[in-house]
């Protein structure tokens, strides 16, 4: 029977609760050869020693029983055999024929068909690869059994303004507050705490600029939480490039002053030519024709004085 990878991996994954890289995956399989050539210590020098070192005025039988032989051990399929006989037979698709190198494509291939078994049977599990290597986590519709289980709250998704300072920090890293709220237009210190306390960010360093300012990146649970394996893996930005976008934030950040041409006053002597000053003249036009003067029976002014009326006696 061949050696069958998927099945050490398998027991691999199932024995770890942390992510396994095709590194230490490769590792494992060179402690297995070093092992396996190591010499072992022979029968009787064991017994020997065992002899000697029995205590004084012990009894002959406490002395036989521990001159005698150990039992053997059979390494192939660790199954310890009384005597030495009637060994149980080796499980050779485990530790049969084990390669000495393994690659990374046949682990990645390995895995793949990992993922698919439990693909194909809808099972609880999955098998994922993160930034740190291949791990396997359980299925996200069994999220409230496991919530249930540990005794946690329900998950409190985040809100539109942390997914937008969250975006900007992902894009932009490493990327100041100031520089986040350039480009929100709204203050981004309820976000990033916010992001803090969920580990999606972390502080990287100060920026080389007065006061110098805290700067934040992503961290890995970030990755894991967008499902992706690097920074590389994120969709590009289809509507302004990165050089386009460091411009107009030293712009925003750093505005220029208006000059005097833009705001059309006169230049002083050896700044320019100054903006046309020249008078204008302004022509007004007619008046319509329905124009109250023009209208018979309604005289623009009065013709004569108006007569005062006597009052009675």
């Amino acid at each position: 029977m061949a050696f069958n990878l998927q099945k050490v991996l398998k027991a691999l994954l199932l024995s770890s609760n942390q992510a396994l890289s095709i590194k230490d995956i490769q590792t494992v399989f060179t402690r297995f050869h070093d092992q396996a050539v190591l010499p072992l210590e022979p029968a009787e020098t064991a017994a020997e020693g065992a002899t000697e070192s029995s205590p004084a005025g012990a009894p002959p039988e406490a002395a036989e029983a521990v001159a005698a032989p150990a039992p053997a051990v059979d390494e192939a399929a660790e199954v310890v055999v009384e005597g030495g006989e009637g060994s149980a037979p080796a499980d050779d698709d485990v530790y049969g024929d084990v390669p000495s190198l393994v690659t990374a494509t046949q682990i990645r291939e390995a895995m793949q068909g990992i993922a698919e078994e439990f693909r194909a049977r809808d099972d609880a599990l999955l098998l994922i690869e993160g930034p740190t290597g291949f791990r396997l986590v359980t299925h996200p519709r069994f999220g409230r059994w496991i919530r249930i289980l540990r005794d946690e709250p329900p998950p409190v998704k985040l809100t539109q303004s942390a997914i937008e300072t969250l975006a900007i920090v992902a894009y932009r890293q490493p990327v100041t507050r100031t520089e986040i709220e350039t480009v929100r237009g709204v203050s981004a210190e309820a976000g990033i705490n916010k992001l803090l306390e969920r580990e999606l960010i972390y502080i990287v360093g100060r920026a080389d600029l007065p006061g110098r300012p805290l700067q934040y990146g992503t961290t890995d649970r970030f990755l894991e939480f967008v499902g992706v394996k690097s920074l590389v893996e994120l969709p590009s930005s289809d509507v302004l490039s990165p050089r386009q976008i460091d411009e107009w934030l030293k712009n925003a950040i750093n505005p220029k002053p208006i000059t005097d041409a833009e705001m059309g006053l006169p230049l002083e002597e050896g700044e320019g030519d100054s903006p046309n000053f020249e008078p204008v003249s302004v022509v007004s036009a007619p008046p319509p024709a329905d124009s109250p003067a023009d209208v018979p029976g309604r005289p623009d002014e009065p013709t004569s004085e108006p007569t005062a009326t006597p009052l009675p006696a």
